[in-house]
């Protein structure tokens, strides 16, 4: 996994798998990470991603769980259509802005 911090945003940039195996790995890197670098944005980036059980569900609410108590935002980023889909079944959407790119 990768992660970049610029200011007071953490952008996470999601593996091609996100699921159990991946997930507890990216809870504690990104909770230290916020904590450290007094983060209240998080950028969930999805370009890699091709698939998302609900351990990945778990890992964006948690975040933003956190984020929203600090009074900052969780954002998705490079969405595609089936990534999309997930989070808007799974109810994501509702606490997380899917950032679209203009065309």
């Amino acid at each position: 996994m990768k992660y970049e911090v610029q200011e007071n945003c953490l952008t996470i940039f999601l593996p091609s798998d996100l699921d159990h195996h991946n997930a507890e790995e990216i809870k504690k890197e990104a909770d230290h990470l916020v904590d450290r670098n007094h983060i209240r944005y998080i950028i969930f980036d999805f370009a890699e991603t091709n698939f998302m059980d609900s351990s990945g569900i778990g890992v964006i609410m948690g975040r933003y769980k956190k984020i929203y108590m600090l009074g900052g935002e969780v954002w998705a980023a490079h969405t595609s259509e089936r990534m999309k889909k997930i989070l808007t079944m799974s109810g994501v959407t509702k606490i997380m802005k899917i950032y679209e790119e203009e065309k």
